[in-house]
């Protein structure tokens, strides 16, 4: 099976920065994207930013200029570095990926367990 295992969340000050990991494990051929969705009380699960196998990256409007996501392919695993937190970034943040596994033989979507980020003074 596969795993994506994530760290990082916390609670940080307005301005402050946070750095979150995920990392996928298990029975891997490669992977077509990955990333992270955020999903804030009361509100749909939202695209943060994602990176597919080509190299490009997407973002969210909201945090264009403020997160980076980048990815270390040599241990499956993606990092999103968050400056300048704001408020409304709180949310319960998920790693996503969608791969090829060998189990299934075919693209499949994984998602993490998630993990909290609240911003406030």
């Amino acid at each position: 099976q596969v795993q994506l295992v994530e760290s990082g969340g916390g609670l940080v000050q307005p301005g402050g920065s946070l750095r979150l990991s995920c990392a996928a494990s298990g029975s891997i051929g490669s992977i077509n994207s990955m990333g992270w969705y955020r999903q804030a009380p009361g509100k749909e699960r939202e695209l943060v930013a994602v990176i597919i196998s080509g190299g490009s990256t997407n973002y969210a409007d909201s945090v264009k200029g403020r997160f980076t996501l980048s990815r270390d392919n040599g241990k499956n695993t993606v990092y999103l570095q968050m400056n300048s937190l704001k408020p409304e970034d709180t949310a319960v943040y998920y790693c996503y990926s969608r791969l090829y596994t060998p189990v299934y033989s075919s693209l499949r979507s994984f998602w993490g367990q998630g993990t909290q980020v609240t911003v406030s003074s």
